[in-house]
């Protein structure tokens, strides 16, 4: 039974970007924001990782803690 509503529920979706227009243009734009924010924007600033600047845990987290007591 829970299968015949899993499969409703996806020819419902289905059916509904079917049929859209305007909202294929609309989601088109969030995935290319997405994109945009979590990909390229990552790479230019949120490149530098703990594990290419320390080398054991205790350094790492000792780190966290400085950055997150700072004020």
């Amino acid at each position: 039974m829970s299968k015949n509503y899993l499969i409703n529920f996806f020819k419902l979706y289905s059916d509904g970007f079917k049929n859209m227009k305007l909202g294929k243009r609309l989601w088109a734009i969030i995935l290319i924001k997405l994109l945009i924010m979590f990909g390229i924007l990552k790479i230019f600033f949120f490149s530098e990782t703990l594990n290419t600047k320390f080398q054991s845990d205790d350094e790492k987290a000792n780190f966290v803690i400085e950055n997150l007591t700072k004020e």
